[in-house]
């Protein structure tokens, strides 16, 4: 049976959730990537930790702490506010924040792989060339890190799609607004007629995520086969 009109705006949402989360996390999660690859700096040890905490401490933690930061009274939060009239809280454009969190260390980490995973000696060799370091980049380095950057985008927006603990902690759970389809599965799970609308937004969040799962394992060994 084809999913409600009320499921399909959950659907909506989601992959309007999950492609936000992905344009946030895009640039910086590439850079720090190649950071890490590159680079040997004060303080990468920390940053390192910092970058992969939310995948190890509990997604309601790491919402909390966002609530914190993004809250009308925290500092990121009025300072959005104040600049930009942007409120977080109870919005999808915090739920999209608070996937592109919890996503962004599985693009980091494949970005940094991608990376380390290149023959050094092109890039010298462009430099000795008289290559500025930024077109060294732009021409060698980033389009052979491409296909493993995409797997990470592949797993970050399967990733973004089921995440639930940190946005309903920051987004809530607001019919046509916040209700992601994890965020709609739960609420769902608390009726006594949900079952029905369950299983078909649990089929097609297991469809997106096998496809996701797939294509990311098959650019990976497309890369590792570059390589």
């Amino acid at each position: 049976m084809m999913p409600t009109a009320a499921e399909w705006e959950v659907i909506l949402l989601s992959l309007r959730v999950a492609l936000a989360a992905l344009a946030l996390l895009l640039v910086p999660g590439v850079a720090l990537g190649w950071l890490l690859a590159r680079r040997n700096f004060p303080g990468r040890l920390a940053v390192e930790v910092l970058v992969h905490l939310p995948l190890v401490m509990p997604p309601v933690v790491t919402g909390w702490l966002l609530l914190v930061l993004c809250g009308r009274h925290g500092p990121v939060g009025q300072l959005l506010e104040a600049t930009f009239g942007l409120r977080l809280v109870f919005t999808w454009q915090g739920a999209a924040v608070a996937a592109a969190v919890m996503a962004f260390p599985l693009l980091v980490r494949a970005a940094r792989l991608a990376f380390e995973a290149q023959d050094r000696h092109l890039e010298e060799a462009a430099a000795l060339c008289g290559a500025r370091p930024w077109r060294v980049f732009r021409s060698i380095s980033l389009p052979l890190a491409v296909p493993g950057i995409a797997a990470g985008l592949m797993l970050a927006f399967a990733r973004c799609l089921g995440e639930f603990g940190a946005t309903i902690t920051l987004a809530g759970d607001i019919p046509g607004e916040t209700r992601t389809l994890p965020v709609a599965v739960y609420a769902l799970a608390q009726t006594p007629d949900g079952d029905a609308a369950i299983v078909r937004l649990v089929a097609f969040a297991t469809v997106v995520s096998v496809v996701a799962l797939a294509g990311s394992e098959l650019l990976a060994r497309r890369y590792r086969r570059r390589g």
